[in-house]
């Protein structure tokens, strides 16, 4: 079975078919409520602004010029919506309060699966000390994957904007991490 590619189920969603549309959000959604979980740290903050981004892209679907691909157009529009939520509602959420993420993964090993978890929440809780451009570039870096390039484009900066902006990050994240590996 071959999977459509965007442009396609675009188009059909266009047309009004509901189907197409769904395909969409289902190839999409866990990395659209990834995206705004690490953003806003909030697994019902992230849901509400899952459904908000999708709503918009729905509303602009028409938009879409098909200039650059359909992810780099979502996740730009996640951003914004990211940007809009921050505006809206500061967070205040203390970093000792960080909920523990699920994870999907079981493995055989008990102490490994500890270790991995303590690992995840620790990187977790040192991206929420980030500003917010900082952490916005080590998500789109990292976690959706984008080239520098990509990223400069949706964002309207330079190249060596990116790279400038995830150099800090990575240096403040490792600087965040030693001092945990300190205290612990």
């Amino acid at each position: 079975m071959f999977e459509r590619s965007d442009e396609t189920l675009i188009k059909q969603a266009l047309q009004g078919k509901k189907n197409a549309w769904m395909n969409l959000v289902k190839r999409y959604e866990k990395g659209i409520y990834n995206y705004a979980y690490r953003m806003v740290n909030n697994p019902e903050d992230a849901k509400d602004l899952m459904q908000d981004i999708f709503i918009a892209v729905f509303n602009s679907l028409s938009s879409f010029r098909g200039d650059s691909p359909f992810k780099g157009w979502l996740f730009r529009i996640a951003h914004y919506r990211c940007i809009e939520f921050y505006r809206r509602k500061k967070p205040l959420q203390s970093i000792d309060d960080t909920p523990e993420q699920e994870d999907d993964v079981e493995t055989a090993c008990p102490e490994y699966s500890a270790q991995q978890s303590q690992s995840h929440n620790e990187l977790h809780a040192a991206m929420q000390r980030l500003p917010f451009n900082q952490k916005l570039m080590v998500e789109m870096k990292f976690f959706q994957h984008f080239t520098f390039e990509e990223i400069a484009q949706q964002l309207g900066i330079s190249t060596n904007t990116a790279k400038s902006r995830l150099y800090s990050a990575l240096d403040k994240l490792k600087e965040f991490l030693e001092v945990e590996d300190v205290a612990a």
